[in-house]
């Protein structure tokens, strides 16, 4: 125990913590240079083609110190977006100490606060590592000011490296086997072991993530997860090296994983006690708090044959990833599917993308909504995120939607651009102040309707990427909602329908109307698409029929010829627009969720 240290690396998106994960592997000569490849961590696709993290990983790398000691540190590499903070502040329960990334060109951002402050919570020691140092534009001095001063955190403390070149990396290690604590706990005791996380393997089963508070564990020994009291016998425990390697048992301290032979997916609940079942501990260790979804969306599979295979596809997904809920969901337009909460609108592309590539299945997505409170007539009170079960209006006494604390940091250049989008989405009780010289951290109340569509690309694409945001759930407010319907060529195509507020409502209705046309492919008959609210119309367009040349034949003689052959041809359309079927594509479906004003 002495010997090990328990470690996670925090900060804001792309300030290089995978980086920083790939160059302690080499130093730590767990991996051959011809093994190496880039985010060695991260092993889905879609973290190494978005250049992101989305799932905190575990290694255990063997470290011999300059005071000849052999140390294990157990390395826990999180995500820097904000739709995945609660993986960081999982894998911070599995820890007693923190390396606090920071970027020597951009400094302290939202998302450094934030997850500074998750662990503070979690009572870890801090050590702030400046990395970037390499970059003609750093400015490691003023950096290291602002943690002093800004974090308040120990300067005496701060590591500077290069994650890229390799430079101070050895002296971040050996700050780790100073500064932080070992481990506490006593093998002795009986065994108390917290699931940090899961994720599913086809041949093994469920593979589960544990940090041992107390006593051990070994292969064959029979456990009991505490919040169901299911029994298993182990089959395998071990630690994460480059691969996972087999031990003998994992004691108090360790960080490893359980293999047990566990094939459904519900009995592995992050947060929950594994104990033994001849000799139980006395309680339960505090678990995580549950996950708060702000984002619903509902799934469909393109072929209703696929259903079963998204419904197995989901709960699977659900073991890798606990912030995803679902339940079933039925539309007149699009069958069966599950309506779906998630973290923002990224956890949304992602698990996307996921059920996509992992389990082949092809989805309609209809637009994204928040949770809002109906207050009715009858005095009862309605919790809604489906727009299908939007109440009568005559019944509504009010409404009410969440809102959220935005904190953005930015160059003091963009500020009147910044203020401006949020004005623009209903913020309300700005305020602002200087953290360090030319930055300016602000502060707005925003409904969260109006963030989750493209808050976070504009507020980028305005302050050229210098901009970095984060919020937290305030409150539930008043508000003016309307349920906006699409309707195609007559008919209401529910999974396209919106909860919108009523100010933008026609905004909403004539942008979702364009994108529909261009989507939309050209029948023998004219479409009409048009946006309403109830029984009013409040945008129209149309797609314009394929016609065909009709007079071609008619050369010569009286019009009156041509206009009779053109009226046949209208009369024919019209018959033709009574029984026509339009078939929408999934890509507009799709064009439809990015239905926000540019």
């Amino acid at each position: 125990m002495k010997y090990i240290r328990n470690f996670s690396i925090i900060a804001h998106i792309d300030h290089g913590k995978s980086t920083l994960a790939d160059r302690m592997i080499q130093k730590c000569n767990l991996i051959t240079d011809r093994e190496f490849k880039d985010q060695l961590l991260d092993n889905m696709d879609i973290e190494r083609e978005r250049g992101i993290t989305i799932k905190s990983q575990t290694i255990c790398l063997p470290y011999k110190a300059r005071d000849g000691q052999t140390y294990s540190l157990n390395l826990v590499d999180t995500p820097g977006h904000v739709d995945f903070s609660y993986e960081v502040s999982r894998a911070l329960t599995s820890c007693e100490g923190a390396l606090l990334l920071i970027d020597a060109a951009q400094g302290v951002e939202a998302q450094t606060l934030a997850n500074l402050y998750l662990a503070m919570e979690n009572d870890l020691d801090i050590i702030p590592v400046i990395n970037k140092i390499d970059l003609p534009s750093a400015e490691p001095e003023k950096v290291a000011l602002q943690i002093e001063e800004d974090l308040g955190l120990d300067g005496s403390l701060i590591q500077y490296c290069s994650a890229k070149t390799g430079k101070g990396v050895e002296e971040i290690l050996e700050a780790i086997v100073n500064h932080l604590p070992p481990p506490k706990g006593d093998p002795d005791k009986e065994l108390q072991a917290l699931i940090f996380d899961a994720h599913y393997d086809a041949c093994r089963g469920t593979i589960i993530s544990v940090r041992i508070i107390n006593g051990t564990i070994k292969a064959g020994d029979v456990i009991r997860f505490m919040s169901n009291s299911t029994e298993y016998r182990v089959e395998e425990v071990g630690l994460f090296k480059f691969r996972r390697e087999a031990e003998k048992q994992l004691s108090a301290g360790q960080i490893g994983y359980v293999l047990a032979g566990v094939k459904t997916v519900r009995d592995t609940r992050p947060g929950d006690t594994i104990t033994l079942r001849d000799r139980p501990c006395a309680k339960a260790l505090p678990g995580f708090k549950e996950v708060q979804q702000v984002v619903f969306s509902s799934l469909y599979p393109i072929s209703t044959d696929d259903y079963e295979d998204l419904a197995t596809a989901l709960e699977k997904l659900q073991l890798n990833d606990a912030a995803l809920s679902y339940q079933k969901d039925s539309s007149a337009a699009l069958g069966f599917g599950f309506r779906c909460g998630f973290l923002g609108l990224l956890h949304l592309e992602v698990v996307q993308e996921r059920l996509e590539r992992e389990f082949d299945v092809s989805l309609i997505l209809t637009v994204p909504s928040v949770k809002y409170t109906f207050y009715l007539a009858d005095g009862s009170i309605k919790d809604v995120d489906n727009p299908a079960h939007f109440p009568d209006p005559a019944k509504i006494q009010r409404v009410e939607e969440p809102f959220i604390r935005a904190t953005i940091l930015i160059p003091e250049r963009y500020m009147g651009a910044v203020m401006t989008l949020c004005m623009e989405r209903r913020g309300e009780n700005t305020s602002y102040h200087y953290p360090m010289p030319g930055r300016i951290e602000f502060t707005c109340e925003l409904p969260l309707a109006e963030v989750i569509y493209d808050f976070y690309d504009r507020l980028k694409s305005i302050t050229q990427g210098y901009g970095s945001f984060d919020y937290e759930m305030l409150d539930y407010r008043l508000s003016d909602l309307v349920k906006l319907d699409i309707l195609v060529n007559g008919e209401v195509v529910d999974a396209l329908s919106q909860l919108v507020h009523r100010n933008n409502a026609r905004a909403r209705g004539l942008h979702a109307c364009e994108m529909l046309k261009e989507e939309i492919p050209r029948q023998m008959f004219k479409i009409a698409i048009q946006a309403a609210i109830g029984g009013n119309i409040i945008a129209r367009t149309n797609v314009s029929a394929l016609r065909k040349d009709v007079t071609a034949k008619c050369y010569g003689g009286d019009i009156s010829r041509k206009r009779k052959l053109l009226e046949k041809q209208k009369e024919g359309k019209k018959r033709m627009k009574t029984v026509g079927n339009v078939d929408i594509p999934q890509t507009a479906f799709l064009a439809v969720l990015r239905s926000e004003q540019k």
